[in-house]
């Protein structure tokens, strides 16, 4: 199917476009009252992600309400752990929840890698089937799934942490553990990713929402190695790697192969330019809370990010995803302030 606005395929690409393409994380659903109404009637969070028909339907809203340049399937990164064998909730008020943790090498027999993709995503994958099928060509549709550091945090912490320090210590005093672990999840990413793929998305973005808890060492011991063997096993589609606060990271991410990386709100892009170099579009960076601000404020902090790239390569975005109290008129003026930005 011939895509009506490819603008961030292009944009991912280094090919020429005639203005920035725009997006949020975290559009389908949070901030859109339509997305509620689905919502609330279901039991939760799990039923909304494992019912294909709905998750495809929360997957367009913002595509139909906010006017971005692309639609994100609606999932969880959790899902991996659970098709390894680690079953989640998410619990109202508190975040995801996991009643068996690994951290020990007998643990390691509770998870498998050994099975159909198909079987255990295929709610993910007919949700991209159906959401395609609807969008009929009218923006690209991205998939994604969690960098196997952040994956590993909530595998091993169980829960949601700010210092996820039963997972930092693990690496500590069990390395080998880490790795192991480490290297399974990388084998069911990449078989999840290119499934993905197979089902029609366009574009690919992994997530380690964990990075910036790593120092440099760290990261370039247990997560970088992760992240270049799906960067390498991902060829058929852009890929966007995001990094949240792993600033000395960038570099490193650019060398890989990838499209684009993202960048949060806690650097200036013009400094994330120059770590990554000009060979690589950058997806960012406006503060979440800048939607908080006036419209003038909001369409004036959108124009100075705007004015702050050096060159075509980039695709317009949050720093992170978009808080769930924010006013969706805030979000349209940002949209509308990117799309009448003159290139």
């Amino acid at each position: 199917m011939n895509l009506k606005n490819d603008l961030i395929l292009r944009a991912a690409r280094g090919e020429h476009i005639e203005r920035y393409p725009v997006w949020l994380m975290r559009q389908a659903g949070r901030i859109l009252p339509e997305y509620r109404a689905v919502r609330n009637s279901l039991s939760g969070f799990k039923e909304l992600v494992e019912t294909p028909e709905l998750a495809a339907e929360v997957t367009i809203q913002p595509v139909d309400i906010l006017g971005v340049d692309a639609a994100i399937i609606f999932s969880d990164i959790l899902v991996v752990p659970e098709a390894m064998g680690l079953e989640y909730q998410m619990l109202e008020k508190r975040g995801p929840w996991f009643e068996e943790t690994i951290r020990t090498q007998s643990e390691m027999s509770k998870i498998t890698t050994d099975f159909d993709i198909e079987d255990r995503l295929g709610y993910v994958l007919d949700a991209i089937k159906i959401t395609n099928k609807e969008l009929a060509g009218r923006v690209p549709l991205i998939g994604f799934a969690g960098a196997p550091w952040t994956i590993f945090c909530y595998m091993t912490e169980g829960q949601g942490s700010k210092t996820f320090s039963v997972a930092r210590k693990i690496l500590y005093t069990n390395p080998s553990l880490a790795h192991q672990l480490m290297s399974d999840i990388t084998d069911v990413t990449i078989r999840y990713l290119k499934a993905q793929v197979q089902a029609g998305a366009h574009m690919l973005q992994l997530f380690d929402s964990w990075a910036g808890i790593l120092g440099p060492d760290q990261y370039a011991e247990f997560a970088m190695p992760y992240i270049k063997r799906i960067a390498d096993a991902i060829d058929e589609v852009p890929l966007t790697l995001f990094s949240k606060g792993a600033h000395h990271s960038y570099g490193p991410l650019a060398a890989l192969n990838c499209n684009t990386i993202g960048v949060d709100w806690q650097i200036d892009m013009t400094l994330a330019r120059k770590l990554v170099g000009n060979n690589r579009t950058l997806q960012g960076n406006l503060d979440p809370c800048a939607l908080y601000a006036s419209d003038e404020q909001l369409v004036n902090s959108t124009k100075v990010l705007l004015k702050s790239f050096e060159n075509r390569r980039h695709i317009v975005n949050l720093g992170h995803g978009v808080y769930p109290d924010v006013d969706p008129e805030k979000v349209k003026v940002f949209v509308e302030t990117v799309k009448n930005f003159k290139l």
